[in-house]
């Protein structure tokens, strides 16, 4: 048996086709799933009952088992979710102004070792499938709705959790078109969506091709030299290639890129960066996050004076580049930027 939670619309029409049944039962199934929130086929109640036993004996529903919860002072809620072969990831939950975005994990660790994220220092497990990336999105509306909270109100996601989306590509283009299935799915807006990723230039450019979802870039260097001390992706992919990518990318109507810069005092905070950043992002319709380095325990790294920021963010204004600097939510409880470790504390 499979979850059914994999199953694009498409996918499952097909599988209707299959049995004899009529195309058309596939969105009345994501209906129950995605928008009534149902946890068992029996709930399916305009289904005949033949028909849910078909189901149900084909397929499995099941929502993710949450280990463990922490709320920040901020009332950002990170979740530990304990996945069916035991292993564990974290999604967060950040509450913003008029809405709340979830910040989504795509692997169980991460192979990639940027040198600054606590994830990678516990390695990489596996891909996570269609069904636990979706059921992250799907489980926090629900979350919210036995809140007495709109569920509606969740309304970005993020995928900036544990693991690089990229290097997870079929699931993740899969997930991303139940998340955006606008008439029977969980019914985002594609501009309301953005993936992040180290720099993984083949599936940039496919990624552009495949989806209309906004790209996050984690770029945190202006040399070769030093993106590959921090990102060791930088010798395969080095910053020329990345970028040529990007503007690739921006070729179609979408919103900007945005480039996360994570500012670590004394490696990537000079001024002398700051006009590279600017040389380098001119050509490409981009925004800039300076993320001031979340620290954690052994790290190497430190964040830099409040000063030291606002005059790096105020050369890229200067020049007339979009850019801001991120206040960091949940870093309390090491949900923020760079600190999903996925264990017990």
């Amino acid at each position: 048996m499979e979850n059914i939670l994999n199953f694009t619309r498409h996918d499952l029409a097909i599988w209707l086709e299959g049995k004899g049944i009529r195309s058309f039962r596939a969105g009345q199934i994501f209906k129950w799933l995605y928008i009534r929130q149902v946890d068992t086929f029996e709930q399916m109640t305009d289904l005949s009952k033949d028909f849910r036993k078909t189901l149900a004996d084909s397929f499995y529903l099941r929502r993710l088992f949450i280990e463990d919860k922490q709320i920040s002072a901020d009332t950002t809620e990170k979740f530990l979710h304990k996945l069916s072969d035991g292993q564990h990831i974290e999604s967060v939950l950040i509450p913003e102004k008029d809405h709340f975005t979830l910040c989504v994990s795509s692997q169980v660790g991460c192979v990639q070792n940027c040198q600054f994220c606590l994830t990678a220092k516990g390695g990489f497990v596996r891909n996570l499938n269609v069904s636990e990336m979706i059921a992250q999105v799907r489980d926090a509306r629900y979350y919210l709705l036995q809140k007495n909270v709109d569920p509606l109100k969740l309304s970005n996601i993020v995928f900036m959790g544990m693991g690089e989306p990229l290097a997870n590509y079929k699931n993740l283009v899969k997930a991303l078109e139940i998340i955006t299935d606008s008439d029977y799915g969980l019914k985002f807006s594609s501009r309301r969506v953005t993936v992040s990723t180290c720099g993984l230039v083949p599936k940039i450019t496919q990624l552009g091709l495949d989806t209309c979802v906004n790209l996050a870039v984690s770029l945190n260097a202006t040399t070769d030299k030093m993106r590959s001390r921090l990102m060791p992706i930088n010798k395969k992919y080095p910053l020329n290639e990345l970028l040529e990518a990007c503007r690739t990318f921006t070729m179609k109507p979408r919103n900007k890129i945005t480039f996360e810069y994570i500012l670590m005092k004394g490696v990537n905070d000079a001024k002398e960066d700051a006009l590279r950043l600017v040389k380098l992002l001119a050509p490409i319709k981009a925004k800039i996050n300076l993320i001031p380095f979340n620290g954690y325990d052994k790290s190497g790294f430190k964040r830099p004076s409040k000063k030291e920021i606002s005059e790096f963010l105020q050369i890229l204004l200067d020049r007339n580049i979009t850019a801001m600097t991120r206040k960091s939510k949940g870093d309390d409880i090491l949900a923020a930027c760079g600190q999903l470790k996925a264990k017990l504390y």
